[in-house]
């Protein structure tokens, strides 16, 4: 803390930071025990956010603060200043212009560190203020990054003419391109590239090539994040090299490819579902990760309140029927409907499922792929499944009148149905129906259950604090004055985000006579959606907000996801 705590306190005060009782309680804390400050535990009691009180001490310097996570640190300029020499004097480069370096510091004040610097870099150093945590955490990072892509750059520097060809990959030939992609550094390129992946929970490895780079793309707990850029050469050599794991065409750089890549990492079975895409600057490659233990869970982890399981339960358990898992892509309704036919898989039912594409395999359950090029549809595999004795059917996506009218069929002779289809929530199901031309007393008869849902990140645990909000943020999403909510600082094990792991947000739609009433009236969404409300539905937002005040997610993450996306309230 480089402010006097009598300034600081005041500052905080007025800013209406911290209330006067939060600041006479760090005084009290900081006498009591010397080898605690008093904003080390306003910070770790959850009182103020360190950034706050860093802004302070910066204006106190007469130096601007910087905040890390918002830096996109250039590999050239942060070789500048040797690994050991950043650690040591706990600082990173920001920026350079005009031989002026803008230089994170943890303490301005180090004359040493400036000089030092100063000479290192021949520039003149601006120093910024910066959190020491942040700052050692991206030394860690950036360095560690830097060094490995060095030693896979140098040793291809080192191995052959070869590589300096994939510059112009539009003259290589297809020969050469399976030499670079099982050249040594090319392999341990793309297997630290997915087992970093792995490690960090990301659900999907983006490969995107521009003019003069090739960044590398992680999305983890569905946001996106920039892990590793790369020199453009690299580019032909790493798609090639995935390419041909996956068993696709590396000739072939002019149209959309799809494949798989079985792996095995740290004792997980992993597959990958790569997907190619030409761009103008070359191809684009997306690897969708699918863990094949994570899809083996139950009901109870899924984020469904108490009373919304046993409901769930219940209805899942009916012989006959149609219940819908709805949402956008990426909402996790296939998890949705693995976790039922876990849940419902035994020796005493024949369960089958029609998938495009099969993500998981299911032991126990005959799960059969679309193949539109053999006439295999969702309709016409449909209706073999029901010649094959089944209690219970999936279909992975319904998608069109004639698939939705074999379902609505299989459900009322007798069969349990479960599907997923593309709506805003559950109300607008209904709608969807209708406009695939479906009979509104067909839909009345067989549905049973809609399921609307999406997926929040949940706080992390091992940095959650609570906080009280402004009386008129609470208000407006109607939570009482008062109430104490919670959000993650960013640590370490949540990559600094506040957020590890996500969990599902449920608007469960049970059918009863009036809302079949309305159905056969073919009575508008906002009509379903308000009957629902009346007979006791939580909506998406009414649910995300019980996880809020649960200290399940933030509120900033349930207004992201279920404020924010045309879904109405």
């Amino acid at each position: 803390m480089f402010t006097p705590a009598g300034k600081l306190g005041k500052t905080l005060i007025k800013k209406n930071l911290v209330t006067p009782a939060q600041w006479d309680e760090a005084m009290r804390a900081a006498k009591e025990d010397p080898d605690v400050s008093v904003d080390q535990f306003l910070i770790e009691k959850g009182y103020i956010e360190e950034v706050e009180i860093l802004k302070i001490d910066a204006n106190e310097l007469g130096h601007a603060y910087v905040n890390l996570s918002e830096v996109d640190f250039d590999p050239k300029l942060v070789k500048m200043i040797p690994r050991h020499i950043a650690e040591k004097y706990k600082v990173m480069i920001v920026s350079r212009a005009d031989g002026k370096i803008n230089l994170a510091m943890a303490n301005p004040l180090n004359p040493f560190a400036i000089d030092d610097i100063n000479t290192l870099t021949n520039s003149k150093i601006l120093p910024m203020l910066g959190s020491e945590k942040q700052i050692m955490e991206k030394i860690d990072e950036v360095y560690t990054q830097l060094e490995s892509a060095d030693d896979i750059l140098g040793g291809m520097v080192q191995e052959d003419q070869q590589m300096k060809a994939i510059e112009d990959e539009e003259t290589l030939s297809t020969t050469a391109l399976a030499s670079a992609a099982e050249e040594a550094p090319v392999i341990r390129l793309s297997n630290s590239i997915i087992m970093q992946a792995v490690k960090d929970g990301a659900s999907d490895i983006h490969v995107e090539p521009s003019k003069t780079s090739v960044r590398i793309r992680f999305r983890i707990d569905g946001v996106m994040h920039e892990e590793m850029k790369f020199p453009r050469k690299l580019h032909a050599a790493l798609v090639s090299r995935f390419k041909i794991l996956a068993k696709l065409d590396i000739g072939e750089k002019r149209v959309p490819q799809d494949g798989r890549i079985p792996l095995r990492v740290e004792g997980k079975e992993i597959d990958l579902r790569v997907a190619t895409l030409p761009t103008v600057w070359g191809e684009k490659v997306t690897m969708r990760i699918l863990d094949k233990s994570s899809i083996l869970i139950g009901l109870e982890q899924l984020g469904f309140e108490s009373n919304d399981l046993k409901r769930f339960r219940e209805l899942i358990n009916k012989p006959y029927g149609i219940i819908f898992s709805t949402g956008p892509t990426g909402s996790g309704k296939t998890t949705t409907l693995y976790a039922v036919l876990n849940e419902l898989n035994g020796v005493d039912k024949n369960l089958i499922s029609i998938e495009d594409p099969i993500e998981y395999q299911l032991p126990g359950v005959a799960q059969a792929q679309v193949n539109t090029k053999a006439g295999l549809t969702f309709a016409g595999g449909l209706r073999s499944m029901l010649r094959q004795d089944p209690d219970i059917v999936m279909v992975g996506e319904l998608r069109d009148k004639e698939t939705a009218e074999v379902a609505i069929q299989a459900s009322l002779t007798g069969h349990l149905v479960l599907a997923t289809i593309h709506a805003n929530d559950s109300a607008s199901t209904i709608t969807r129906l209708f406009h695939m031309g479906v009979e509104p007393y067909l839909v009345a008869s067989s549905v049973i259950c809609i399921l609307a849902q999406r997926l929040v990140r949940k706080i992390c645990p091992e940095c959650k604090v609570d906080y009280t909000p402004p009386p008129e943020a609470l208000q407006r999403l109607g939570i009482p004055p008062g109430t104490k909510l919670y959000r993650g600082q960013g640590c370490e094990f949540c990559r600094e985000t506040g957020y590890l792991g996500r969990v599902g947000v449920y608007e469960m739609m049970q059918l009863d006579d009036e809302l079949r009433l309305l159905i056969t009236e073919e009575a508008s969404a906002p009509d379903i959606r308000r009957k629902g409300i009346e007979l006791g539905m939580y909506t998406l937002q009414q649910d995300g907000i019980r996880k809020v005040i649960a200290g399940v997610t933030s509120i900033e993450e349930a207004m992201r996801v279920l404020f924010d996306t045309g879904v109405k309230t």
